[in-house]
């Protein structure tokens, strides 16, 4: 289903138009300025809201640090009006349950750690609307990402990180289509996060003030943990429970109510006191063990990645910058071929490589090459 607000478009058409662009607005105020700078910019502007959850079924608070809800899309409109251009909401619920949501149900039930918002980009942001940029006639995509496109000096075009380091959102860009680099904008990827809200206050936009959106859209207050409860039988998950051992040792310390409560790393919630810290080793999904351990053995230097999707060639045995989870600052790691993907050999080791994460590949640290999927 898709519905339409259409708003007259000729404040926009008065100058001549560099180009047509869908605008992927998700309520907030990244995307509602990313589409306020491209209608100031000279384009010919098309805002599309994605539909993807019924939040009357979780606890989240619409509009309060979530994304593409009622509220969300309200403001979404608001904005839309108040710059003057048409307006879609385009129902993705299905689409994101399959694509999304029974994923990250399934990763966690395997022992593994998901990147919801890799596969929110891949199978809608950057498929689902690059459908509907050509169903509109549009040239360009336009979305809220943090990260920006330089053309080298063959005139192809590449996704580099983006001014803001914190903010920056390349990290879950990496399975994009080479392909429709050149047709994508990222209109605030030059911007910090103070500047792009003093131009929403500036524009009178609805969303100047409000809150970002923080963690997993969907999963509401009560944490990921009581997502999956709500969403899985207890069957089935009394089939993850079972025995915390000692790593290496092999020393059961206790048992679990499901491999789906960890994540490598995790040193709180372990369900035990013990005299000394320990933290989340590994999760073996076959026999449902979680083995807890000194920190020490969480460091490892090499890591297989399987299932690679690339943006740019790169040489077999190339070191690179290699991010292996969002907040990574990225480590230099010799990246080689194999039959399923590459090898990383990392130049120090690394804390808690995390099956279910992605390792991000990057040249000269800004350039966006690609990656995969880190092996369980």
């Amino acid at each position: 289903m898709v519905s339409k607000t259409m708003s007259n478009p000729t404040v926009n058409t008065i100058k001549k138009s560099k180009g047509k662009v869908l605008v992927a607005m998700s309520g907030g105020v990244d995307s509602s300025v990313a589409a306020a700078l491209l209608v100031d910019q000279g384009y010919e502007v098309i805002g599309a809201t994605m539909q993807v959850w019924d939040y009357s079924n979780c606890d989240i608070t619409e509009g309060n640090g979530t994304c593409c809800s009622s509220l969300d899309v309200d403001d979404a409109r608001s904005v839309a009006d108040k710059l003057n251009i048409p307006f879609y909401v385009l129902n993705c619920e299905a689409k994101f349950k399959a694509s999304v949501i029974d994923p990250f149900i399934n990763a966690y039930l395997n022992g593994q750690t998901p990147l919801p918002c890799v596969n929110c980009n891949t199978y809608l942001k950057f498929d689902h609307l690059i459908q509907k940029m050509k169903e509109l006639g549009c040239d360009y995509l336009a979305t809220g990402h943090y990260a920006q496109i330089h053309k080298d000096d063959t005139g192809k075009s590449h996704i580099v990180t983006s001014t803001d380091d914190w903010k920056d959102q390349t990290y879950f860009l990496f399975t994009i289509d080479p392909n429709i680099v050149s047709k994508l904008l990222f209109p605030i990827g030059h911007l910090k996060k103070p500047d792009l809200r003093l131009i929403a206050e500036e524009k009178n936009l609805v969303v100047a003030k409000k809150k970002d959106s923080t963690g997993i859209c969907f999963v509401g207050n009560a944490g990921y943990d009581q997502f999956i409860k709500n969403n899985v039988s207890k069957n089935i998950l009394d089939t993850k429970k079972g025995l915390l051992k000692r790593f290496p040792s092999g020393e059961v310390m206790s048992t679990h109510e499901g491999i789906h409560l960890y994540t490598i790393g995790q040193g709180k919630g372990l369900g035990m006191t013990h005299h000394e810290k320990l933290f989340v080793i590994k999760i073996d999904s076959i026999d449902n063990t979680v083995w807890v351990g000194d920190e020490k053995h969480l460091f490892f230097d090499e890591v297989d990645v399987i299932e690679p999707h690339l943006l740019s060639e790169i040489s077999d045995g190339e070191t690179l910058n290699v991010k292996i989870r969002y907040q990574h600052k990225g480590s230099l790691a010799r990246v080689s071929k194999t039959e399923t993907g590459f090898k990383l050999k990392f130049q120090e080791p690394q804390r808690a490589i995390t099956p279910g994460q992605a390792a991000v590949f990057y040249r000269n640290q800004n350039i966006l090459l690609g990656g995969g999927w880190i092996k369980t």
